[in-house]
C-alpha cells in the first residue's frame, strides 16, 4: 500500500509540521490534503507541557485549523496509565500545566506529603527544592513515572535543551529507582493512538523525524513508519541505529506523493 493509500496517520509536530514557530514547507498541503480525502489523523507529541487545546491554539497561531480532538500527549497518555493502575492515585508533580490539568481530568490529585507518584514531564520550573523532594518521596515508598523519555528538545532558538529523560536522571541516581516512561515509543501510546484513529496497524502510517521515538515506536507496533529529514535526524545519522524506516523523506510535503 502507497503512503497515501493510508486511511490513517499519527504525525509527530516539532521537526514535522513546523520549526520553533515556522510551519515546514509542504505542511498546510499536507494538513489541506488530509482533511480534503477524509483521512484520519493524530498528531501524536511527547511533550507534556501543553494541553490539546493549547497545541490546537498554537496551530490556528500558525495558519492550521485542527481541531483539539486531533492531538494527543505523553501527559494524556501518563494519565490514563496511572488511572488504569490505580484509580484515585495521587502524585507529586514535576511538570507543566498540560500535564497537572491530565492528571486532574483523569481523578488523580495532587500530593506533597504521601503520594502513590512522583511524575516528572518536562517543565522551566526545575530546581533542586523539586529533585531532593522527589526524592524523598521516592524513598518513603512512591513510584517513579516519566511522561517520556526525550533526553533533549529544541529550545525557541533551536538549541537542544534538557528534556524529561535529562530531568528524571539525578533522581534515578539519588534513589537507585528506575523510573517508568510513558510516551513514544512506549506501545501504550501507541495502542491508544491506534484507537482513537479507529484503524488496523496495516492501515497506518507515523511519521517523525526522530529514530529513537516515532521510528521506533512504529516499528514495535508493527505499523509502517516515515523518516522526514526536516528536523533533527540526517541521513548520516540512520548508520547510528540498528532499525530502519521504511520510507525516508525530505519533508512532510513529499507524502501525497508517495
Amino acid at each position: 500500500m502507497s503512503l497515501k493509500e493510508k486511511k490513517g496517520f499519527i504525525c509527530d509536530m516539532d521537526g514535522v509540521i513546523y520549526y520553533q514557530n515556522h510551519l515546514l514547507p509542504g505542511a498546510k498541503e499536507f494538513v489541506d490534503w488530509l482533511y480534503k480525502e477524509n483521512k484520519k489523523f493524530l498528531f501524536l507529541t511527547n511533550s507534556s507541557e501543553r494541553s490539546p487545546k493549547e497545541l490546537s491554539m498554537k496551530m490556528q497561531r500558525l495558519g492550521l485549523e485542527i481541531d483539539e480532538s486531533h492531538f494527543y500527549t505523553s501527559a494524556l497518555s501518563t494519565a490514563a496509565y496511572l488511572k488504569k493502575q490505580k484509580p484515585g492515585c495521587t502524585a507529586y508533580v514535576i511538570g507543566e500545566p498540560g500535564l497537572m490539568n491530565a492528571l486532574y481530568d483523569a481523578g488523580i490529585s495532587m500530593n506533597d506529603m504521601n503520594p502513590d507518584y512522583v511524575v516528572v514531564g518536562e517543565t522551566n520550573n526545575y530546581n533542586f527544592a523539586a529533585i531532593r523532594k522527589a526524592v524523598k518521596l521516592l524513598q518513603s515508598g512512591a513510584q517513579l513515572i516519566g511522561t517520556n523519555t526525550d533526553l533533549t528538545g529544541p529550545d525557541s532558538d533551536g538549541a537542544p535543551i534538557p528534556a524529561c529523560r535529562a530531568l528524571i536522571a539525578p533522581i534515578e541516581m539519588a534513589t537507585g529507582k528506575q523510573a517508568y516512561f510513558l510516551g513514544k515509543p512506549n506501545p501504550l501510546m501507541m495502542r491508544c493512538g491506534l484507537n482513537l484513529l479507529g484503524c488496523r496497524e496495516e492501515d497506518v502510517v507515523i511519521i517523525g523525524d526522530r529514530m529513537d521515538t516515532d521510528i521506533v515506536a512504529g516499528i514495535e507496533s508493527e505499523i509502517d513508519t516515515v523518516l522526514v529529514l526536516s528536523g533533527v535526524t540526517s541521513k548520516e545519522d540512520l548508520e547510528r541505529f540498528p532499525y530502519r524506516p521504511q520510507h525516508i523523506l525530505n519533508g512532510i510535503g513529499e507524502v501525497m506523493r508517495h
